[in-house]
């Protein structure tokens, strides 16, 4: 008998709400185990308080001996307590994947300063890492004979996925999540999200991957696979809303031709998705707006043409501006992601973004506060200039400073709870503590003046065992084919506006 693999979805307890995106990763590696025969439990901890107790409470009933545990870097901390409760038993494998560990790699393998440590700290942690692709590499990683570590981010590699591998995998495995304890709507439209294509192109300096294939290279799968997955979303879980996760859209050169398919499938699609300012055109508003897209964000970052330049953005002010203006001219409302804390970063760049954004007049923005990740620019590139602080130097001669981190003890994130967290870089014009000051003066600020309210937050809730079960939001397991047309044949989800 075919042993389960236990896949495990961290807490993300920075975040305002946990249960609004499910980490679909995780969810393609879960499918993909369950096409070859292999039973897949996912231990969903996204919104659980006393996650630990739950991990333990698992770890004792499991039945089988390997977890998988994908993590992004914010969520490191907790992954390091999930670890330590499941040593807690004898005789366990425990894998790391995602993209802390992809990034750690892609830094080491181009030789930064840092990465060495926490590559190595992740190997003392861990039995097998995971960097890049997990979806060929899971067969590896739960082998008897498992590397140590599993190079799955290099294009020449068996691991690495080519468009033709992208679009032979199945969807991700969503029934092993409780689909209706996440709650995410599009102009009171529920919706669930999805990725059509995977990677981003190009070289932000504050941009995490920038070093890694997995993360930079495009890889496309067909009009058809994409439509397809739409469909099948539509049909089992009854959605008209449905947020794209793809870096940038418009990266796709066939992005018109997708919107035209959508377009033709007849439904009244709610959608959302990013795109990238200097490449959008009019014939891809009016192709978007007539698919049912809603919403787009895009990554404007600042508006400062000193900070632009510095993070080597590419598009510029007037850029940005044109893209924001051919949306509303077709009835796309837009969300400007924007960012503090760059190199160069000053009083004066800060009242620009502000400016800026006050007189564009965007539907909704977010304004976050750098962090040097591993896989970025600003970390790769960095070199300590005094003990315990990294500083990156722009072409410009703008520099960004930032202190050194113990990603796996302190969860260092760039977007959270204001009023609970800090900036760990500043600049040769800002101190951190100014930093996080003026971010919080800024968006206070442009949501008075254009009328944008605060996002609300979910507090996270407590794990109680139920008749000595986890429930069914924590733990799934994979299902026979009745038990999962059973789930296929649920009421669907009501629409929350009522129509």
């Amino acid at each position: 008998m075919v042993k389960p693999v236990c896949l495990v979805i961290p807490p993300s307890c920075f975040l305002l709400d946990e249960r609004v995106f499910m980490s679909l990763g995780v969810l393609r590696v879960a499918a993909v185990l369950e096409r070859a025969g292999v039973p897949v439990e996912i231990l969903d901890l996204s919104g659980i308080m006393n996650y630990e107790e739950a991990v333990r409470f698992h770890a004792r009933h499991f039945s089988g001996w390997t977890y998988g545990i994908t993590a992004t870097t914010p969520q490191m901390p907790a992954v390091a307590r999930i670890v330590s409760v499941l040593r807690e038993q004898i005789g366990l494998r425990l894998i790391l994947g995602g993209p802390h560990v992809t990034l750690v790699h892609a830094a080491f393998k181009k030789g930064a300063a840092r990465a060495g440590e926490a590559l190595s700290r992740l190997k003392e942690m861990f039995d097998v890492l995971v960097a890049g692709d997990g979806e060929g590499a899971i067969f590896a990683a739960v082998a008897v004979e498992a590397p140590r570590l599993i190079d799955a981010d290099d294009p020449k590699g068996p691991y690495f996925l080519t468009d033709a591998r992208y679009e032979s995998l199945p969807w991700a495995a969503r029934h092993l999540v409780d689909v209706r304890s996440y709650h995410y709507s599009i102009d009171g439209v529920p919706a669930l999200s999805m990725i059509a294509q995977l990677g981003c192109p190009f070289a932000c300096a504050f941009c995490g991957g920038r070093e890694s294939p997995m993360l930079r290279r495009i890889r496309t799968r067909s009009t058809e696979s994409i439509v397809a997955e739409m469909a099948h979303l539509h049909e089992a879980y009854g959605v008209r809303g449905l947020m794209f996760y793809d870096d940038e859209l418009n990266v796709n050169r066939q992005v018109v031709e997708l919107m035209d398919a959508i377009a033709a499938m007849g439904i009244d699609w709610h959608l959302r998705g990013f795109v990238k300012a200097e490449l959008f055109t009019d014939r891809q508003a009016e192709a978007m707006y007539r698919a049912g897209f809603r919403w787009l964000l895009v990554g404007f970052e600042s508006g400062s043409p000193r900070v632009l330049e510095n993070i080597n953005k590419k598009a510029t002010r007037e850029d940005n501006t044109r893209c924001l203006r051919t949306a509303r001219r077709h009835g796309l409302k837009v969300k400007a992601l924007m960012s503090l804390g760059h190199a160069g970063e000053s009083l004066r760049t800060v009242q620009d973004t502000e400016d800026w954004l006050l007189e564009e007049r965007p539907d909704d923005f977010d304004a976050t506060v750098i962090t040097t990740y591993p896989g970025t620019p600003y970390y790769d590139r960095a070199v300590e200039t005094t003990p315990g602080i990294w500083t990156y130097t722009a072409r410009s001669g703008d520099r960004l400073h930032a202190c050194e981190t113990d990603f796996q003890g302190e969860a260092v994130y760039y977007k959270g709870i204001p009023g609970q967290y800090k900036s760990f870089v500043f600049t040769d014009h800002l101190s951190a503590d100014e930093i996080v000051a003026l971010r919080d003066c800024l968006e206070a600020d442009v949501r008075r003046q254009l009328g944008v309210p605060f996002n609300a937050g979910a507090p996270g809730v407590r794990y109680e065992a139920s008749m000595g079960m986890l429930p069914g939001h924590i733990l799934r397991r994979s299902m026979t084919d009745h038990e999962q047309q059973r789930l296929l044949d649920w009421e669907p989800i009501p629409d929350f506006c009522g129509d």
